[in-house]
């Protein structure tokens, strides 16, 4: 049943949907004028017999269906821009396409946010989503560089590790259960090891929307969050960039066009951007404090990412995208980590004549390939690289109803070398593939908004079909309450290879879904199948004022299925006589993760204020014992203020504070000396004296994370100075500090050496900019 439910949604595209015969439709485009980029909840009216209404989409669409024939006024409007109005002309049984582009006005383009925002609140669910831009990626980054790795931090339901290890947790799910898109291509790695830096150029960021729960049926893959970014197009009027110069970073954007028909919209245009860290050169100078407890600050990066877009003016057009990653650390002077991702490929927008349906596809390849060589002396190395492609069907409805289906395929090769902390070797070389189809539809009836979806995701090497219904709902009870809820189903396949044991795993390893899992878990029979998890999330929206809002929402992710790492494999896998607890590679678990979220924001012409606060509680449950997962932060707190002043606005400054509760951690009860019997170097037994074999230090490990680690606190600010050179220069001068109260946070302990090592210490920071 299942297996035709999926052939049956690869097939809808090829279905003919009616049209009136007698009526005709209006579908169109809108742009900023100035930046080409497309403008979301625009209002458009049509005005004649009788008023009709509609707002574009995210991506600047819009269709006004079952248009009497008849001459009317098309008005197009939105705050901060100029009002856009034209004659047209329907005819019967046609589609008229209307190409708009809106000219900024001298009104305070700050109000533009605002009521898109409040349009946005108005017809979209949003459970569970936050969408950042350019401006409040700069504003969430007080302290340093504009980064989203930053500015992620701050969002309700998001827990870091801090200042070093680059992991993010959201919700109560772990980095390997979140899907990172860039240009919908999937990147398995997009934070460095330094916890201020993502692999993104903040100035190339179009829009990151960030799902933490409850996501639509067009995501899957991942059964936690999804935090999608899209990348903008270059300039098509001018050669433009900037140059970037800090004590933390270098960066270099140059954009332009390579051609333009001068006798209509089409265009061809590139951008550049090349990222490059300078903490491991500059510490000695600007930070010798650190010396003597990190041996300095040895993280180096790069980060280069090109893009080429041709556009029609018409929101259609076609892109081809490549970047490199690259990320280098030393811990202690003893442990280095080294990693690099790759990969390229391209996009396309159709948007047929005649129709009302938009039509998009992707295609992409990413390598991701990480080493690590500890003081243990143990290999650890994890690959993962492959495709994913898939194409999208959007017809436009009345209002802003949206109908959507598509069809994905996800194909990925992953290695994994490993040793644990008894010394089994646990190596893993594996190739998937994997097969989706969705459909979705968002009905809005004015006050009610409601998207069902259905999601079917084929995992040829579990041979499992996983059946994924999704459903969202929002009830506006007023221009100022709106209550919203969703739920739904969601799978995966990647399990990531890292100890549980410690709060910061310095190597995060992947492969696909394990074979090597027991036969039955809590006393009943298990077969394989891929990892599930189903969430539920309820919510209130209140617009206090029209520049303040408080959200609330409450979750539930129940992960049904969810494998994990053996921590308690002493024996290789089929020893005669020795239970499959103690031999297979990694284990059944189930988990809980429950909180709720409050937010209020505050945003007029100079002030902005953002307040997130979490209350959560996350636990696992291995078939034996029920334990805290060491991202389980009970209390997270995060505010934000900015204010501009000035004239101009010349003058920004930024504070942020973050105070999060402690990790679990498992506590350490004794040590012993430990010899390896495993053979693992190949070493003849002839040969080999266990007597005379020097071991290494082994541990007799407390109750998995029984304890807590002390409380986190950071506080940041940032100052920003911006001179107008020109017409179209700009010099952006700014100063700021990271952890400005020189807190010591801990990083972990050190259970080698039985010491505490704490989080980086005050890290001022100066940056200049030069934009032309």
């Amino acid at each position: 049943m299942r297996l035709r439910l999926l052939i049956l949604i690869l097939f809808i595209p090829f279905i003919v949907f009616p049209q009136t015969a007698t009526q005709g439709r209006i579908r169109g485009y809108v742009n900023d004028a100035q930046t080409k980029e497309p403008l979301p909840f625009v209002n458009v009216v049509l005005e004649g017999d009788r008023k009709v209404g509609t707002i574009t989409n995210d991506d600047g669409f819009f269709v006004l269906p079952n248009v009497n024939p008849g001459t009317y006024t098309l008005k197009v409007s939105l705050i901060g821009y100029e009002t856009f109005t034209k004659q047209v002309t329907v005819v019967a049984n046609r589609v008229i396409n209307e190409r708009i582009s809106l000219k900024t006005s001298t009104q305070f383009l700050g109000e533009v946010e605002i009521n898109a925002q409040k349009i946005e609140a108005q017809t979209k669910i949003q459970t569970g989503v936050i969408s950042l831009n350019p401006k409040k990626i700069e504003s969430f980054s007080a302290g340093g560089d504009a980064d989203i790795m930053r500015a992620i931090q701050v969002l309700p339901g998001v827990v870091s590790t801090g200042d070093q290890g680059g992991q993010i947790f959201i919700r109560g799910g772990a980095p390997i259960q979140n899907l990172v898109l860039l240009d919908n291509m999937i990147l398995y790695n997009p934070f460095h090891s330094i916890g201020f830096y993502s692999v993104f150029d903040p100035d190339i960021i179009r829009s990151a929307d960030i799902y933490t729960a409850g996501f639509g049926a067009a995501y899957g893959s991942r059964n936690s969050s999804v935090m999608d970014f899209k990348t903008r197009n270059g300039s098509t009027e001018r050669l433009t960039g900037k140059l970037s110069l800090s004590t933390f970073t270098s960066k270099v954007l140059l954009e332009g066009p390579i051609w333009k028909n001068p006798e209509s919209t089409e265009s061809l245009s590139f951008i550049l951007s090349a990222k490059n860290s300078f903490l491991n050169r500059t510490d000695r100078i600007f930070y010798p404090y650190i010396e003597s407890q990190f041996g300095g600050l040895p993280f180096e990066f790069n980060d280069y990412y090109g893009k080429v877009s041709f556009s029609s003016g018409t929101g259609a057009g076609f892109n081809a995208f490549g970047f490199f990653f690259d990320d280098a650390v030393t811990f202690d002077q003893t442990s280095t980590i080294n990693w690099t991702q790759s990969g390229g490929g391209a996009d396309f927008t159709i948007v047929p004549e005649g129709t009302t349906v938009i039509i998009d596809g992707n295609f992409g390849y990413t390598n991701y390939n990480i080493n690590a060589d500890f003081s243990d002396g143990q290999p650890r190395r994890s690959e993962v690289g492959g495709f994913n492609a898939g194409i999208n069907f959007t017809y436009l409805m009345r209002k802003s109803d949206e109908l959507k289906f598509g069809v994905q395929a996800i194909g990925y090769r992953t290695e994994l070398l490993l040793t644990n902390p008894v010394g089994q070797r646990i190596f893993n070389d594996d190739n998937s593939t994997e097969l989706a189809g969705y459909v979705s539809y968002r009905l809005n009836t004015g006050r009610f908004l409601v998207e069902p979806g259905l999601r079917l995701h084929y995992y040829a090497s579990l041979s499992d079909l996983s059946f994924e219904p999704r459903l969202g709902a929002k009830y506006n009870l007023n221009e100022d309450i709106r209550i919203k809820a969703s739920a739904g189903v969601y799978s995966q396949n990647l399990v990531a290879a890292n100890s549980d044991r410690d709060v910061v795993n310095l190597f995060y390893g992947f492969l696909g879904g394990p074979t090597s899992i027991p036969s039955t878990f809590n006393g009943r029979n298990f077969f394989l199948s891929s990892q599930t998890a189903y969430h539920y999330i309820v919510g209130l929206e209140y617009d206090i004022t029209r520049k303040t809002t408080l959200t609330i929402e409450g979750y539930l992710k129940d992960f049904a299925i969810n494998y994990n790492l053996n921590r308690n494999k002493i024996y290789e896998e089929g020893t005669p006589g020795q239970p499959e607890e103690l031999s297979k590679d990694f284990i059944i678990e189930t988990g809980l993760a429950s909180g709720i979220d409050f937010l209020l924001k505050y945003e007029e012409k100079r002030h902005y204020l953002w307040l997130a606060y979490s209350l959560a509680r996350i636990t696992r449950f291995d078939g034996q014992i029920e334990y805290f997962p060491v991202f389980d932060r009970r209390h997270n707190l995060n505010l934000v203020y900015t204010y501009t002043a000035g004239k101009n606005k010349e003058w920004e400054f930024n504070a942020r504070y973050n105070f999060g509760t402690g990790f679990p951690f498992t506590p350490t009860q004794g040590n012993f000396v430990q010899l390896n019997f495993t053979n693992q170097f190949n070493q003849p037994f002839a040969n080999y004296n266990f007597i005379k074999e020097n071991g290494v230090v082994g541990y007799y490990y407390g109750e998995l994370n029984s304890a807590r680690l002390p409380n986190y606190h950071r506080f940041d600010i940032s100052l920003k100075r911006t001179f107008k050179v020109a017409e179209y220069q700009r010099l952006d001068i700014s100063a700021g500090a990271t952890n400005l109260l020189n807190r010591n946070n801990i990083f972990y302990f050190d259970r080698l050496r039985a010491r505490r090592v704490d989080q980086l210490p005050i890290l001022p920071t100066v940056s200049v900019s030069y934009t032309f």
